[in-house]
């Protein structure tokens, strides 16, 4: 049988590992939010030219299967967002008529990237992964210059 140390020895260790948990799922939430943004009314993409790489996600319900699916492939990997400085825009309330619906005119789900630029560079219309959408910008000609800034700035 346990003695009474033995089961304060156990709540102890709990404890914490679960303030070290909570910690993690704090700082996780905290990198979430600054790289995810709900699109309010008046949102443009004029805000992100030359600094971000916004990539606008459209659905008609936040239970859309495909958003759900693309929320969880977006949020598997906070370092590759950031490394490309992609931010993660979200409407989810067709019945707001947010000035990016009207212009990017989506019809149910849509995934649409944005170049640093400000011009659509892709649109589709089912979820895709970090992997895919990481390859698809480091394709694309000022990613090339940013990665080149990097290895000399390393040299």
């Amino acid at each position: 049988m346990a003695t009474l140390k033995q089961y304060v020895n156990i709540l102890g260790n709990f404890l914490t590992i679960s303030v070290i948990l909570l910690a993690s799922f704090a700082q996780m939430a905290i990198a979430a939010e600054s790289n995810f943004v709900e699109v309010e009314e008046n949102t443009t993409l004029e805000n992100f030219e030359w600094t971000q790489r916004p990539i606008i996600i459209f659905a008609d319900s936040e239970k859309d299967p495909n958003f759900i699916s693309q929320m969880e492939f977006l949020l598997e990997d906070f370092n590759a967002l950031k490394e490309r400085d992609i931010i993660v825009l979200v409407d989810t309330n067709p019945s707001k008529s947010s000035f990016l619906r009207k212009r990017l005119r989506p019809h149910g789900f849509a995934f649409i990237l944005i170049g640093k630029d400000g011009q659509v560079k892709l649109r589709k219309p089912s979820p895709w992964n970090i992997r895919e959408i990481g390859r698809v910008i480091d394709k694309m000609p000022i990613r090339q210059q940013e990665i080149a800034r990097k290895k000399q700035a390393k040299n």
